[in-house]
């Protein structure tokens, strides 16, 4: 596992928050969601230790999407407001580096995307988030970010009404930008056709784990 390094050498940083990486295939150009929609709660959970791993996974504290799923995401963004909702994001892209710890943590494909797949998120294109309200309070859809179980699977049929219908109302929020869910968490979503972006090159690194000792 590498150690936390700056990666200067691989990307170029704008003003505008855009990272280009510099890859053998086409650019891929990163867009940092903090300067897109400033208005979005932005909470990465991976750069902090409340995940499923129990540390901090990432070195830097940094959101990034590809442009198709950045500009599907402002949509989402758009039909929130309508509703006087945000959205508060907990985690984007993702380093490869980052589903190794996780595949060695819980080595589940039904909640933890196969290494030798590589996660939606490793090519920017999924994005993990809930909805907040005009108090800035998050919608209480029934388990926590993270919680790997069967009360986290969108359509659970054993919780009240109120959350089965917050659920549904996150659904058709990220449905009107495009963005299709997965049947074990509630706060998924990926681009449709995820599986033909490629994994991308780290951006930012991880720092090491125990779980990979």
């Amino acid at each position: 596992m590498a150690l936390c390094t700056h990666r200067a050498a691989q990307e170029n940083i704008s003003e505008q928050g855009i990272v280009k990486i510099i890859m053998k295939q086409p650019d891929v150009t990163l867009i940092d969601v903090t300067k897109l929609l400033p208005q979005a709660v932005i909470d990465m959970k991976y750069a902090t230790d409340d995940n499923l791993t129990g540390q901090v996974v990432y070195c830097e504290n940094r959101c990034l999407l590809h442009p198709d799923a950045a500009t599907a995401l402002v949509r989402c963004f758009e039909v929130a407001q309508l509703a006087g909702l945000n959205l508060k994001i907990f985690d984007a892209y993702r380093p490869k580096q980052a589903q190794h710890i996780f595949w060695a943590v819980l080595p589940n494909p039904d909640y933890v995307a196969d290494i030798k797949i590589g996660s939606h998120h490793s090519r920017g294109v999924a994005v993990d988030l809930t909805l907040t309200d005009e108090r800035g309070q998050e919608l209480d859809m029934g388990a926590g970010f993270d919680e790997m179980t069967e009360r986290s699977h969108p359509f659970y049929p054993h919780l009240a009404p109120e959350i089965q219908r917050n659920r549904l109302l996150l659904n058709a929020v990220m449905a009107a930008g495009g963005f299709i869910g997965m049947p074990t968490e509630w706060w998924h979503f990926e681009l449709p056709n995820s599986i033909s972006y490629p994994l991308l090159t780290d951006v930012f690194d991880c720092f090491p784990s125990k779980h990979l000792a």
